[in-house]
């Protein structure tokens, strides 16, 4: 369901998720829409939390925000400084964007209790799809030298979460007895020259 977010204005409409659960079940959603956030770290933020289970992001997130971790910066990496920090990720460049990270923890929370709606494994769940796209820039206006006058957007974002409950791993059963390889002539040609030569 759309969340209530500070950001987001309440008459959004249902948001249409790019891919869905492969079992709806056993899966939550959360989004939010025009999100006053930028653009570019919410997408490196939501990467970096993407294969997480619920319990492991949400702590991550925590840590960004009391700047413990960084959240390494891999496609929108120009002028970002470089931090320790991110050899975690074997990176070099990273930063702490924590207004990112508090509207994604708030998303989180909102999944959160989607899932107890549903009755799902919360300890269990995996972040399975993470999607951040650029929303419709807001438009202001800032004065210049010599009574020019240039355009001052700004780049909120629209983000959509999957959690799906993780699959107990099986056990591959062992195989009882090995199938005989079977050679092609010129195979069996090419082995014959090299136990030859």
């Amino acid at each position: 369901s759309a969340s209530t977010l500070p950001g987001i204005p309440k008459t959004a409409a249902m948001v249409k998720y790019s891919c869905e659960a492969k079992i709806p079940s056993k899966s939550c959603k959360a989004a939010g829409s025009d999100l006053r956030v930028h653009y570019k770290n919410t997408y490196e933020t939501a990467q970096a939390i993407k294969g997480r289970t619920l319990r492991n992001a949400q702590a991550y997130l925590e840590d960004v925000c009391q700047k413990r971790r960084c959240v390494p910066f891999r496609r929108y990496k120009g002028c970002i400084g470089r931090t320790p920090q991110a050899k975690e990720f074997k990176m070099s460049q990273g930063r702490w964007p924590i207004k990112s990270a508090k509207i994604l923890l708030d998303l989180l929370t909102n999944a959160e209790s989607n899932a107890e709606f549903k009755n799902l494994d919360i300890e269990n769940l995996v972040i399975t799809h993470v999607q951040v796209s650029e929303a419709q820039q807001g438009r202001r206006r800032t004065y210049r030298a010599h009574g020019r006058i240039n355009a001052y957007m700004n780049c909120p974002c629209h983000v959509q979460f999957i959690l799906s409950e993780q699959e107990e791993a099986v056990e591959k059963p062992e195989q009882e007895e090995a199938k005989p390889k079977k050679f092609t002539k010129k195979q069996l040609a090419k082995r014959r020259l090299q136990v030859g030569g």
